[in-house]
């Protein structure tokens, strides 16, 4: 029977003060040495890394502890600078959970395992659930590029539940905890369920003249605009 160290996978770690969903895309401006480490050992041996959210300490310098679980990311793309800074932008794929840190390199390292998300039920609540959270989605989004005189002919959302929630809970303006606890859970339902009133309030938000906390290029991904 294999033990549990079997079934961990080695994974280089980029803490940051950020949550990132499956799904998602960010771009990481690396400055520290360690970091730059980390990216040319990706590059060069075509391996993804994991973001965390940092628990405490800072993004820059020192040590810091990390929540559990964060995202595998895969670089999409890098732009190095003529004194060797970098802009690194990545795609979130999975969800994982550490179990244990390897502290002999520069950069943090964790035996992760994956994060399973349990199944969805078919049921008429179910499918309830999905489709108020897509029409939402769509609606909000229809109504924030209105404001700018921008009509939407196409919102491109997932069609499995379980990646149309990230999608979700990617852009909303919500604290980094709230999103930590959405990333952790486990149950679909559950997360559509949380941000459905968290979405009705961006909904009145949205149509308020003075509302500007989400920019065009953090949902361009998602619409064809006319």
């Amino acid at each position: 029977m294999p033990s549990m160290g079997d079934r961990l996978e080695e994974m280089a770690l980029f803490p940051l003060n950020t949550v990132l969903f499956p799904y998602a895309q960010l771009q990481i401006h690396v400055f520290e040495d360690r970091y730059r480490e980390l990216i040319r050992h990706c590059t060069q041996n075509d391996q993804p890394f994991g973001v965390v959210l940092i628990r405490s300490g800072e993004e820059v310098g020192g040590h810091v502890e990390p929540y559990m679980v964060g995202t595998v990311v895969r670089i999409v793309s890098i732009h190095t600078f003529e004194d060797g800074k970098m802009d690194v932008r990545v795609q979130g794929e999975r969800r994982f959970r550490v179990r244990k840190f390897d502290e002999s390199r520069s950069y943090m390292v964790g035996m992760v395992e994956p994060v399973i998300e349990l199944e969805i039920e078919d049921t008429p609540k179910a499918e309830a659930l999905v489709l108020r959270s897509r029409e939402y989605v769509q609606a909000y989004i229809e109504n924030y590029f209105a404001r700018f005189d921008v009509k939407v002919a196409k919102i491109k959302l997932p069609s499995d539940p379980t990646a149309l929630s990230f999608v979700v809970a990617n852009f909303l303006q919500i604290e980094n905890l709230e999103k930590q606890k959405l990333l952790e859970t486990t149950d679909t339902l559950e997360r559509l369920g949380e941000m459905i009133p968290i979405l009705e309030q961006h909904m009145v938000e949205a149509k308020a003249p003075d509302y500007h906390k989400v920019t065009r290029q953090h949902m361009e991904e998602w619409i064809h605009p006319n």
